[in-house]
């Protein structure tokens, strides 16, 4: 069912899709497959509660989103295990991201008591000028599957927080979990038409629809940076406001001086999050020539004790691949690398025998002797391959980090105070993590630069996003 208007309704055409379990190819579900008439009908209810939302007291708005927080961290273990039955990732680390999810709701809730304005000077004894924030209209969201509920409300929290009414379409392979979330926003009590969900396996349809529709004021994207440049180009037209969070390649330096084993559990840890399904995983793992054996010694032992598996049983470590196309993906990096010289040290094949032979799985892998001319020094991997490059001195590994189109996020290990505070400063990321694989928070703003994406989403920035500033002058 779709969620329009406040209420469950079937697609207009009356069409399904099924969702199923990675792991096992297991049907878990079905849901309405809506088409472009269904995003009309919520963007026009969204249109119709875009008056009275947009005019609450931001304490009002709080208030909703409070509510939608409790209700989220009481549904906490429910929502984990459909993620990990419906997304694949083990289920400690669907429960994270449901906490995560949470936080952006108490953040924004938090957050929206703050749109501040301003008053200005003016050079007239007769002139005051002032400020003021107000919500940008109807915002549209798209959201991906790898991280199905914490990217729902990442949008969600901010946009209801400025006083904006949405129209959501979730990830075709993820549904379920939108579903389940929108749940909790109707539970708090949302007025009708304020959040409206549209599951649908026909992205573009529902994408142009949001790009052509003149009440759609606001599109915020988090996907591949080629859809993303679409969405952009699309925009434009209508010089509707865009953020868009797309891809990454981001590059893990380990310098001479910092612990190779304390580096090399740090990359094993981020390059395996989720099992290599997210933009901020390391796509290419710098190492100093002197302590490379080391590193390299010490990360294949890791990867090697990574465990596959359905994320619902004990002791699984990496959970599937989310699709078929993952799949040949991965075969293909591992295969041009190998072919241009690269040597496997764990890992570099699909698992096949049971209990494996139903899903997605391959085996969690390191390559290392990798050079610029294979592709997975030049392509986001998305999965559970890390590629390691030796390099010897800090002007060579600067420009290797940032010989990419992406911009999203890095990593840097050293003991260095000055290092770290220089090459941080070099490297073309809007994230940088120095001794640190988690330089994420709903209380921070997330968001990269070059093809990696526009503007930002947590933190004040992202409440930003879905305002738009006037300034009013008086005269006396």
């Amino acid at each position: 069912m779709l969620f329009i208007n406040g209420s469950w309704v079937p697609a207009s055409t009356g069409q399904m899709f099924e969702s199923r379990n990675p792991a096992t190819g297991e049907v878990l579900g079905s849901v309405a497959d809506g088409d472009a008439e269904d995003a009309r009908a919520a963007i026009a209810a969204a249109r119709a509660a875009f008056g009275s939302w947009s005019t609450t007291t931001v304490y009002q708005r709080s208030a909703f989103l409070y509510e939608a927080w409790r209700i989220m961290m009481d549904r906490r273990e429910d929502l984990a295990r459909l993620m990990t039955t419906e997304q694949g990732k083990p289920l400690r680390m669907s429960r994270n991201e449901v906490g995560y999810a949470a936080d952006f709701l108490l953040w924004f809730a938090e957050e929206a008591k703050r749109i501040y304005g301003a008053t200005i000077p003016s050079a007239r004894a007769d002139q005051r000028f002032m400020t003021m924030y107000q919500p940008v209209g109807i915002a549209a969201a798209i959201t991906p599957w790898n991280y199905p509920i914490s990217m729902l409300t990442r949008k969600m929290a901010p946009a209801l927080a400025a006083g904006c009414t949405i129209v959501v379409k979730p990830a075709k392979q993820t549904p379920l979990c939108a579903v389940e979330t929108f749940k909790v926003f109707e539970e708090a009590g949302f007025p009708a038409g304020v959040v409206n969900l549209v599951t649908s396996s026909r992205a573009r349809a529902i994408a142009h629809e949001f790009l052509t529709n003149r009440d759609v004021r606001k599109i915020t994207f988090t996907g591949s940076t080629e859809v993303g440049k679409e969405i952009a180009e699309g925009a434009a037209a209508q010089l509707k406001r865009i953020s868009l969070e797309l891809g990454g390649h981001a590059p893990f330096i380990v310098f001479e001086d910092a612990d190779p084993v304390h580096a090399a559990r740090g990359a094993s840890l981020v390059k395996f999050l989720n099992t290599g399904q997210a933009c901020i995983c390391p796509n290419r793992i710098f190492v100093h020539r002197s302590i490379a054996d080391r590193f390299i010694a010490e990360l294949t032992a890791r990867v090697e004790k990574l465990q596959p598996g359905n994320g619902l049983d004990d002791g699984v470590t990496a959970g599937p691949l989310i699709d078929e196309g993952a799949m040949e993906k991965m075969a293909a990096h591992v295969s041009d690398a190998k072919g241009k010289g690269a040597t496997v040290t764990t890992g570099g094949y699909r698992l096949t025998d049971p209990p494996f032979d139903a899903g997605t799985f391959y085996a969690p892998t390191v390559l290392t002797d990798v050079t610029p001319e294979m592709l997975i020094y030049r392509e986001e991997t998305f999965g559970p391959i890390a590629p390691v490059i030796v390099f010897d001195d800090d002007e060579a590994v600067i420009d290797m980090a940032n010989d990419t189109t992406y911009g999203l996020a890095s990593y840097l290990y050293t003991n260095n105070l000055k290092r770290a505070m220089t090459v941080a400063e070099r490297l073309d990321f809007g994230i940088i993590g120095v001794n640190d694989i988690n330089p994420t928070s709903a209380a921070v703003p997330f968001g990269g630069i070059k093809e990696s994406g526009v503007g930002r989403e947590g933190a004040r920035e992202g409440l930003l996003e879905y305002l738009d500033q006037k300034v009013v002058g008086f005269a006396l």
